[in-house]
C-alpha cells in the first residue's frame, strides 16, 4: 500500500515537463509541483527547477545521456523504457559503471516484478501503467487509483 500511496501523491503534483520546456507556463507549473519528470534531457527545464525544491527526473536510455543528465545536474534519472532492452538485467548493467547515481525504472514494470528490479539496481520504479485503470485515469477518477489492476 505504500507504493500505491506515494504513487497517488505523485500522480497529482508531477507536471511532466517536455510539453513546457522553457516558458512562462514551465515556471509557473514548476511552482506547483514537487516533481518534474521528463521523457527526455531537457537542460531547459533542469535550468528552470535548479535552486528550487523541485526534483528533476530526466529521461535516459544509454550510458552516454545517463552521463549527460548527471553532468548537467540531475541527482536522480529515469531510465525510459527500461522494459524494450531487457528489463533488470538492462538496468542492473547500467549501474554497474554508474553506482552513485540513483535510477528509477520506467515503462513495462509489473507490481510482481518491482522487487527484482529494486533489489537489482532501481532506487524506484515507475508503475503507472500496472498500478492504475487507464479507464479511471481518463475520466480523472482518481478514486479508483488505489486499486491494483
Amino acid at each position: 500500500m505504500t507504493i500505491l500511496n506515494c504513487s497517488k501523491r505523485l500522480l497529482l503534483n508531477v507536471t511532466v515537463a517536455a510539453p513546457y520546456k522553457s516558458s512562462p507556463a514551465a515556471e509557473i507549473a514548476f511552482e506547483a509541483a514537487s516533481a518534474a519528470m521528463d521523457g527526455g534531457i531537457s537542460v531547459d527545464v533542469m535550468n528552470v527547477v535548479q535552486g528550487t525544491e523541485v526534483l528533476c527526473v530526466p529521461g535516459v536510455l544509454t550510458p552516454t545521456e545517463i552521463v549527460c543528465a548527471y553532468t548537467a545536474g540531475a541527482s536522480i534519472v529515469k531510465v525510459y523504457s527500461v522494459s524494450a532492452l531487457g528489463g533488470v538485467q538492462y538496468i542492473a548493467s547500467l549501474k554497474k559503471p554508474f553506482p552513485h547515481i540513483p535510477m528509477v525504472a520506467s515503462q513495462g514494470i509489473t507490481t510482481d516484478s518491482v522487487r527484482h528490479y529494486i533489489t537489482s539496481a532501481a532506487s524506484a520504479v515507475v508503475l503507472s501503467g500496472a498500478t492504475f485503470s487507464k479507464e479511471a485515469m481518463l475520466q480523472r477518477n482518481y478514486s479508483d487509483t488505489s486499486t491494483c489492476t
